[in-house]
């Protein structure tokens, strides 16, 4: 869902799997088609899920950018962290979906100044494109070139982690986090880590 939680609409990202049971349902509606939605979201990827941080730094390929839209359009984020980092993988450039958005946020009137803590990495995986990295998001961490184009260091102190995406970059990239100290957020033990899979 990329919707704002203040927005009167629900708005969503989504690919058509072949053959997927969801998608392949959802791609068949039609204007005034009713869509029932449950009225309590759930999911992992809620700011709740971290006690303190100074960085945040959102990781997504593909459509995983979507709740990461959502929660950059919420006041709560911009007030709780000093530097917002959103890293947004996918092969071609011409995949990058929300550009306008995404360029316009800093800009919000509601974020009153607040906005200008956005770093934004676009990265290209099969092609090179001027001001984006170029590589899987789990190359970029290990050679050093993410934090590099974040101006950041990623640390368990201070850095909270936000995974959404394909599940082999989610499961790559936590492994990397974890042997660099960042642990999963739970319940029953307070970490720097949330993930959510979409498939």
């Amino acid at each position: 869902m990329v919707s704002a939680p203040h927005d009167d609409f629900l708005e969503f990202l989504s690919i058509v799997v072949p053959g997927g049971e969801f998608t392949s349902e959802l791609s068949r509606l039609k204007v005034g088609d009713e869509l029932l939605v449950e009225r309590q979201p759930f999911g992992f990827l809620t700011l709740d899920r971290f006690a303190d941080g100074r960085d945040l730094w959102l990781l997504a390929t593909g459509t995983g950018v979507a709740p990461f839209l959502s929660i950059l359009q919420d006041f709560e984020a911009w007030q709780r962290f000093e530097r917002i980092i959103l890293v947004y993988s996918v092969r071609e450039a011409a995949e990058l979906a929300f550009q306008p958005l995404l360029h316009a946020l800093p800009d919000r009137d509601y974020l009153e100044g607040l906005g200008q803590k956005l770093v934004y990495l676009p990265v290209v995986t099969r092609e090179a494109q001027p001001g984006m990295l170029q590589g899987r998001i789990t190359r970029l961490l290990e050679d050093g070139q993410l934090e590099q184009a974040a101006g950041v260091a990623l640390d368990p102190a201070f850095s909270r982690v936000m995974l959404c995406g394909n599940p082999q970059m989610v499961e790559d990239t936590r492994a990397l986090l974890k042997n660099r100290g960042l642990e999963l957020s739970l319940v029953r033990r307070p970490g720097q880590v949330a993930v959510e899979n979409y498939w």
